[in-house]
């Protein structure tokens, strides 16, 4: 008589090469990471650096700054540092 294996259809050592070598190839396939086109806008954005009240500086860009309201224009010296709420 003859034996069967008690193995069955087990993937041999030769068998499981071709799926590990087609896994690392997922990566240069694209699956990676995706591509977000907001990123790549926001990066040729171009900003200005402002002053605060509280006298630290914040970027923003120059898109908001044409869109803004000016409240008043032509501002002393004086004006400025008291509304900074500094002293001469």
């Amino acid at each position: 008589m003859k034996q069967e294996s008690k193995k069955g259809n087990q993937i041999s050592r030769r068998g499981i090469l071709p799926i590990l070598g087609s896994t690392l190839l997922i990566p240069f396939l694209g699956f990676g990471k995706p591509i977000d086109d907001n990123i790549i806008s926001e990066e040729n954005e171009e900003y200005q650096t402002l002053l605060k009240p509280d006298g630290s500086t914040v970027k923003v860009k120059i898109n908001t700054l044409k869109k803004s309201k000016i409240i008043k224009k032509n501002i002393s010296n004086k004006a400025l540092l008291n509304w900074l709420g500094r002293k001469l």
